[in-house]
């Protein structure tokens, strides 16, 4: 079955929401239950594509296991103007950037516009399958967090930016036939805009969430991280983020602009002002209630007493993420938490078909129209090596997926860090530093003990909020907020001198 078909007649004919639940399921099923047919046809189609592609031409059909750095030279050529068909047979349309959170350094990977189309279904058939778990989503909205940076070009004059930028500035999200499960608090104007203090910091989404905060069934943000500083920014700046009408300059009042229904003027975007201007229409008693419910001692269960119709909070919870799961917790008042997909820049290529599972239960499947997996090769959160082959390109990557990322010929000192939010005990430090050194294996020690090319290991306590502070320096250095994560290990050395100035003890 063609990939594109489903979604091309559940969006362009006027069907019934139920008729177009069912063709996805079916969908889902048919290309699952004939992967390895569907997959042959991928690679078919691939191989017949991309015949005559510099890159196939120069390997044939041994194809290596790369780095990006492997085939940044083609990607270079391409960005400085060079439209011969070096990776793909299709005219690359633009660049996404990854966030540069580990190397410091953002990636360039070459698009072809028909990957909108894939992406495309895949939101599709997320919301399908959360349907079949969680009903009458249609029937409410979603809160969800999502920004864009702006763009750059490459010397080549193509468009360079982040992969969610790319979408959402697509026209298959912008322009796209209204979908009752893909329906958000946020007007697509307060999402688009390029100032992110405007877009969310300032009001304009969070405002939004919550005028509307009894239509919401679901909240979240593509990171459980980028959801959470949403999240802790209201709770830090919800009370001193008042008016002051003897003030020159007033500051900005979520519950001001809901009682009174008028914008602030710090929002100087004119299609943003439009847009929430349209929604907003004063409401007192909503006001007062957010107003009650931000003063109380605790915010344990926030999300759950200022949006009490949520159901589930939607984030990637997986790899680096599962370290907020606690947090997500508190403030959702034990909501479930949902990681519906798994995706990266490059592709898109996992559903998850059970999203109601518990987070460290989380599994995927591979959905054979979005890469070329490996015969018999499963996707699973503790594999630590993963090979596919991009739809659109015929190189193979590596995805390692690892807590310590052991190179000792760059890595002779291992250090971990831990933001000192609440006091621990010296000996319980040392403890860990003891047992973390005992769990590794026996190349570890051999070059602990031995060969004494590698150092002992290291813990560092650091200042509260040191890991945000790393979001702030990647953001500003053009990374996008909700597609930011926490790097496991840092070898940029801005970054490591960061780190370093907010240390407060360390052991061995």
């Amino acid at each position: 079955m063609d990939y594109c078909n489903v979604q091309n007649r559940a969006t362009n004919t006027s069907i019934s929401v139920v008729e177009k639940k069912l063709r996805a399921l079916q969908y889902i099923e048919d290309i699952t239950r004939k992967a390895d047919e569907v997959q042959k046809q991928v690679l078919h189609e691939i191989l017949s594509r991309s015949a005559h592609v510099e890159y196939l031409q120069r390997h044939g059909l041994i194809m290596p296991g790369v780095t990006y750095e492997d085939l940044q030279p083609d990607i270079i050529r391409i960005a400085n103007g060079d439209t011969s068909p070096i990776l793909c047979s299709l005219p690359i349309s633009q660049f996404l950037t990854s966030s540069g959170t580990s190397g410091g350094e953002r990636k360039l990977m070459p698009m072809i516009e028909e990957e909108f189309e894939r992406r495309s279904l895949f939101y599709s058939l997320q919301m399908t399958i959360m349907d079949q778990y969680v009903p009458d989503l249609n029937k409410g909205k979603g809160m969800y967090f999502m920004f864009v940076k702006s763009e750059a070009k490459t010397p080549g004059g193509l468009v360079s930016h982040p992969a969610l930028t790319s979408y959402y500035k697509s026209s298959h999200f912008k322009e796209g036939t209204f979908d009752p499960f893909n329906n958000y608090t946020s007007p697509n104007q307060t999402i688009l805009c390029t100032d992110s203090y405007q877009s969310m910091y300032s009001q304009s989404q969070l405002l939004c969430g919550l005028y509307q905060n009894s239509q919401v069934l679901r909240v979240g943000a593509v990171f459980a991280s980028a959801f959470l500083r949403a999240i802790r920014f209201l709770q830090k700046h919800w009370t001193d983020l008042c008016t002051d009408t003897n003030a020159s300059v007033s500051s900005v009042d979520l519950c001001t602009d809901i009682r009174t229904g008028i914008i602030n003027s710090k929002i100087s975007d004119s299609s943003v002002k439009e847009a929430v201007i349209k929604l907003l229409k004063p409401n007192p008693g909503l006001a007062d209630f957010i107003e009650s419910e931000c003063s109380r001692d605790s915010w344990e269960g926030i999300i759950t007493r200022l949006w009490p119709n949520a159901k589930y909070v939607d984030v990637i919870i997986i790899g680096t993420m599962s370290q907020y799961i606690s947090s997500l917790d508190f403030y959702s008042n034990g909501l479930p938490i949902v990681s519906t997909l798994h995706a990266s820049s490059e592709c898109y290529f996992g559903l998850n078909l059970e999203p109601l599972t518990m987070p460290s239960e989380v599994s995927y499947t591979l959905i054979p129209t979005m890469n070329k997996n490996l015969r018999n090769r499963r996707l699973c959160l503790r594999s630590i090596l993963r090979l596919f082959a991009h739809f659109q390109f015929l190189y193979i990557f590596q995805l390692i997926h690892l807590i310590f990322q052991f190179i000792v010929a760059r890595f002779q000192h291992w250090e971990l860090l831990h933001d000192g939010k609440t006091s621990i005990p010296t000996s319980v430090f040392k403890d860990c530093c003891l047992m973390l050194e005992e769990s590794l294996n026996n190349v570890y020690r051999q070059g602990h003990v031995s060969d004494k090319s590698i150092g002992p290991l290291e813990i560092k306590l650091v200042e509260t909020e040191t890991f945000d502070k790393l979001m702030d320096y990647s953001i500003n250095r053009g990374a996008q907020i909700d597609q930011y994560k926490t790097p496991r290990c840092v070898k940029f050395a801005p970054l490591i001198e960061l780190l370093n100035s907010r240390v407060l003890s360390k052991y061995f």
